[in-house]
């Protein structure tokens, strides 16, 4: 089980000096039409997300790889995809390279443009079942190989004893090597957040009309 950092005590250094570790921030992105509400939790999350990383790396050690969902080279090159994806995970990014963390290309390129394409399918509102069932068919095997080769590629690159840090959506269903420990970066605007997020939703829900009068 990931240890749910912004939930229970931050565990002493010497617990976790040995082997590798990896730190899974969940990924939450702005949209240009974002209330504000919504943009000061977004602010908090990664004020909170980039305090709780700078508390890691003074008891654990600095971060050495960084990975980025939807990053498909490494370096300087995959710090300007970051750039154009999210801003504020760019400026962690760019935060833990400035203290010599490595960005390292996480996705490959033509497996991410299956998925994503096999995505766009369903998402375009097909109407024959059988073409439904065949597009959802190559998209879950798509997901499948994106998954193995996001779990291969942090196994391939994380050394020994190295802290990766790993910024991805919640649901992504990668199964990490079982010799990496996993901590769940979950800061309390995070739920404050997803909160925000299901009292939207209920409140955008359409009324039931199925009730009686009365």
């Amino acid at each position: 089980m990931p240890e749910e950092l912004g939930k229970i005590e931050k565990p002493p250094a010497a617990d976790f000096k040995k082997g590798r570790k990896l730190l899974f921030v969940p990924l939450i992105y702005r949209t240009e039409d974002a209330p504000e509400e919504y943009l000061a939790i977004f602010a908090r999350y990664w004020q909170q997300v980039n305090g709780q990383i700078s508390d890691l790396a003074a008891k654990l050690g600095e971060v050495k790889r960084v990975y980025h969902e939807l990053v498909a080279v490494a370096g300087d090159e995959g710090d300007k995809t970051v750039a154009g994806l999210n801003e504020a995970s760019h400026n962690l990014v760019q935060a833990c390279r400035q203290q010599k963390a490595q960005l390292e290309a996480l996705e490959d390129a033509d497996i991410l443009s299956e998925f994503m394409d096999w995505s766009r399918c369903l998402l375009i509102g097909l109407q024959n079942p059988r073409v439904v069932t065949k597009v959802y068919e190559a998209y879950q095997e798509a997901a499948r190989k994106r998954t193995e080769h996001l779990a291969a590629r942090i196994d391939k690159t994380l050394g020994a004893d190295e802290i990766g840090l790993l910024l991805m959506r919640e649901g992504h269903q990668v199964n990490f090597p079982p010799d990496i420990q996993l901590f769940y970066v979950a800061p309390p605007a995070l739920d404050e957040l997803k909160r925000w997020l299901r009292e939207r939703e209920q409140a955008e829900a359409p009324a039931d009309d199925s009730a009686p009068d009365g």
